[in-house]
């Protein structure tokens, strides 16, 4: 059972995503996700002007007269989210948490590929992987998704996207769109991100909160990591050790940014406190372009 205010929450998600696939998406989910390759039709007999390399020379050598084979581009998608459920993401210095936001993020995305007859699949991942639903269609399986990422309670605190992207590779051996949607407070995972960037189409949503890039004046403060425990006391009145915190915050960013061109992951950049609809859709209209130019 969950509780009325849950019920509320999964039921806001669900418009707002419905909303925002209706009225700011429309069909750029399917011009951006079009499939992965092409799957074999037919043989058929070949008519001037077509491809000469697409001529099947063994049937052609039995047949005594020339064939073709005949492709149709694969259309149906089965799209994964590995998202991050760590300790880490329960932190929100806005209106929402980090887990929050993702759980938002994947319905949106889910309610787009669903739209488009896509399966969808979650893997979320602390140090383990906790929960994996494997890739169905539907509504009734999406909202099962979102009341996952929203009521699941973790075993775990810290986090492992190595260990989560080797999973996923275990489970989905067929090339898929992957959405790895985490905080990103992690190290030792590029191995498994390159391995998986290869196989897959795997863009990254890394989520962070305002506080996380800049320190609020607010004199002594008693932090803690939430996924270590570890405590450390910061004098927040000092502009030395604020400055000092947003360079250090900065190059994290920058390296992970560098990181994924490097590994030519897509990035979508998501902020707890803006819209990050915008984000998501500057990150479609790019792709698309890029698609076109490719053509």
């Amino acid at each position: 059972m969950i509780s009325p205010e849950l019920a509320r929450q999964i039921r806001y998600i669900q418009i707002s995503a419905r909303r925002a696939v209706d009225t700011v998406f429309g069909g750029e989910y399917a011009s951006v996700f079009r499939g992965h390759g092409i799957e074999f039709q037919e043989v058929r007999d070949y008519q001037p002007g077509d491809e000469i390399r697409s001529i099947d020379w063994n049937v052609t050598a039995r047949m005594g007269h020339p064939f073709v084979k005949r492709f149709v581009e694969e259309r149906e998608l089965t799209v994964l989210f590995v998202v991050d459920l760590s300790a880490s993401g329960t932190f929100g210095s806005a209106v929402k948490s980090k887990t929050e936001v993702a759980a938002e993020l994947t319905a949106l995305l889910a309610f787009s590929a669903i739209r488009h007859n896509d399966r969808v699949g979650l893997v979320a991942f602390t140090g383990d992987v906790e929960l994996f639903i494997p890739p169905k269609k539907g509504v009734t399986h999406v909202l099962r998704l979102v009341r996952e990422l929203l009521f699941f309670e973790p075993e775990g605190a810290r986090t492992d996207i190595g260990a989560a992207l080797r999973f996923m590779s275990r489970v989905q051996r067929r090339r898929a769109t992957v959405f790895l949607v985490s905080d990103f407070l992690a190290t030792g995972y590029e191995p498994e991100l390159r391995l998986a960037a290869a196989r897959h189409d795997l863009i990254a949503a890394s989520i962070v909160d305002p506080h996380e890039m800049a320190l609020p004046r607010a004199g002594l403060l008693d932090l803690q990591d939430a996924e270590t425990g570890r405590r450390v006391l910061v004098d927040t009145s000092s502009r030395r050790v604020r400055a000092e915190y947003e360079r250090r915050a900065r190059e994290r960013q920058e390296s992970l940014t560098a990181q994924f061109r490097r590994l030519r992951v897509d990035q979508i950049p998501i902020h707890t406190d803006q819209s990050w609809t915008r984000d998501l859709v500057r990150f479609f209209k790019a792709r698309e372009r890029r698609a076109a130019g490719g053509r």
